[in-house]
């Protein structure tokens, strides 16, 4: 029985099978295709054992129906295998063509499995693969079996490991990686603040739904696997690739990928959910964007026109198109959107800010993004910022928090830092205490302004800052603590000018002695 760190270097191996041979996110697209396959065949073949395991009292006969009755596999959450693209069948019969084998098999699993329509990749058999190597990467892939682990599904084992994969190709194609890859410590900082229990969760561009898997996990460990169905996910990608590898993403973490739209289109020329309203946004754009879809008599812009030199405004302004009446949405932008008067986008923010709708800015550290070295921050919005009736939240109309996350996290090597479970808990935390959640309520948590950290703005401080909304300029400078039983300054200072004098005698004493022994011997 393999462990999830082998299957990851197995199949990492494997990567490095076809990187020679075609592009970084063609064997993207090549690996994570063939481990789903590899997925779905094994964890077709544990069913198929459990199913037989359980008819061993039945004759042969009768053991072949159920064996192949596919609600004995859809029931269970398994995708339907047809024979010909089982593992074993491809493995036997790879010496006769794997392209070929392959294709077919990723055909017939998309035509038993509607949910899976159009997404599997048919690439494998195209004049410019190397077909040795696919056999080779094929046989490397024979070697990680994604069931067995003890009490841990095929599911928890292959998500984990297809989670693996991007981060790993995130870092092997550095800034085009940007498009489908979110730091997860980022994604966590958005779900964590945002705690989407339930109603609908949107990401208007989803690159291979990061989002959405790290509101499952949240889910699953505040309240259970048992209520993962209590979100439902909508979302949608321009790259076609991209919207593969999310709705194979979704469709391994058993999330219903018909939430992603049928097709790969942009959110601004081809909005895939005219009519979405829904509780919970989260989104990573891509930063300070120029070449976008833009129409001046567009409904979205509410609050005044985006300039096409940059989409940042006309995100934000879809993104509130899009929220429910209570909804909250967590946006990733570049620190220039908190600050930028180009092109009418300062007075675009001064009308956001008046309209209320903005309720926190947090200001990231640096590194966090292997992807762009362009400094971020997070822009939490909502259209009603009152206690919510029953929810009896922290009446928080006319004031926006404002964190300032710069000198938080660890970094891992030269380029890369990551935010810790103790960061991320604490940026959460201070946003909960100052909504008044049910979260921070249990926790018994209030909120107040920390010097140099988090500050409650009202609008007049705001708009005395032109409506700018850096963290920084309202934090203030960080308040330092002096122990009590610290030494008082002025004696330390009366300490250490002794102690220099001191050692200042001492050497002249012995450079006296040294000079006398040597005039001893002259």
């Amino acid at each position: 029985m393999s462990s999830t760190k082998q299957i990851q270097d197995i199949l990492w191996k494997a990567a490095d099978k076809l990187r020679g041979s075609m592009d970084a996110a063609q064997y993207k697209e090549f690996v994570l295709g063939l481990v789903f396959l590899k997925y779905v065949s094994d964890a077709f073949a544990e069913r198929r054992d459990k199913i037989a395991e359980s008819l061993a009292d039945l004759p042969e006969s009768r053991r072949a129906d159920f064996l192949d009755d596919r609600d004995e596999y859809t029931l269970a959450n398994v995708f339907w295998v047809p024979e010909n693209a089982r593992w074993d069948y491809l493995v036997e019969n790879a010496p006769q063509g794997v392209g070929e084998l392959l294709d077919n098999a990723m055909d017939a699993i998309m035509r038993e499995n509607p949910a899976l329509t159009g997404v599997l990749p048919k690439i494998f058999n195209r004049d410019n693969v190397d077909k040795n190597r696919l056999k080779e990467l094929v046989d490397l892939i024979s070697d990680a079996r994604f069931t067995g682990h003890g009490d841990r599904p095929a599911q928890d084992v292959l998500g984990e490991t297809y989670e693996y994969f991007l981060e790993k190709f995130a870092r092997a194609e550095g800034k085009r990686a940007g498009e489908f890859y979110t730091p997860s410590s980022v994604v966590r900082i958005l779900v964590e603040v945002l705690e989407p229990y339930s109603g609908r969760v949107y990401d208007p561009c989803c690159g291979s739904g990061g989002m959405f898997v790290q509101s499952q996990k949240f889910i699953e460990s505040r309240a259970g696997r048992e209520h993962t169905h209590d979100i439902a996910v909508y979302g949608q990608e321009q790259n076609e690739r991209t919207w593969r590898l999310a709705k194979m993403n979704l469709a391994i973490h058993h999330m219903d990928p018909v939430g992603i739209a049928d097709r790969w289109a942009d959110t601004f020329e081809n909005d895939k959910h005219p009519d979405m309203r829904a509780d919970f946004i989260m989104a990573n754009p891509p930063f300070n964007m120029s070449d976008w879809a833009r129409r001046e008599s567009d409904s979205r812009w509410k609050y005044g026109v985006p300039p096409q030199s940059n989409a940042n405004y006309a995100w934000l302004q879809h993104i509130l198109s899009k929220l429910g009446d209570r909804g909250s949405a967590g946006v990733v932008l570049a620190n220039g959107s908190m600050s930028s008067k180009q092109s009418g986008e300062g007075e675009i923010r001064r009308t956001m800010v008046e309209a209320d709708v903005v309720a926190c800015m947090i200001a990231l550290p640096p590194n966090l993004f292997r992807t762009t070295a362009i400094p971020a921050c997070l822009w939490f919005l909502t259209k009603d910022k009152s206690s919510q009736g029953a929810k009896a939240l922290t009446d928080r109309r006319s004031e926006i928090l404002f964190i300032d996350a710069r000198n938080l996290g660890t970094m891992v090597d030269r380029t890369e830092r990551i935010l810790t479970d103790d960061d991320i808990t604490k940026i959460a935390d201070t946003y909960h205490a100052w909504r008044g959640t049910k979260s921070a309520k249990t926790k018994n948590q209030t909120y107040e302004n920390i010097p140099g950290f988090c500050y409650s703005a009202k609008p007049d401080e705001v708009a005395e800052n032109d409506h700018v909304l850096t963290p920084g300029r309202y934090v203030g400078a960080t308040k330092i603590e002096e122990d009590p039983n610290a030494e008082p300054l002025a004696d330390r200072v009366d300490r250490l000018k002794n102690e220099l004098y001191t050692h200042f005698d001492e050497s002249a004493r012995l450079d006296q002695a040294v000079r006398a022994q040597l005039g001893g011997l002259v």
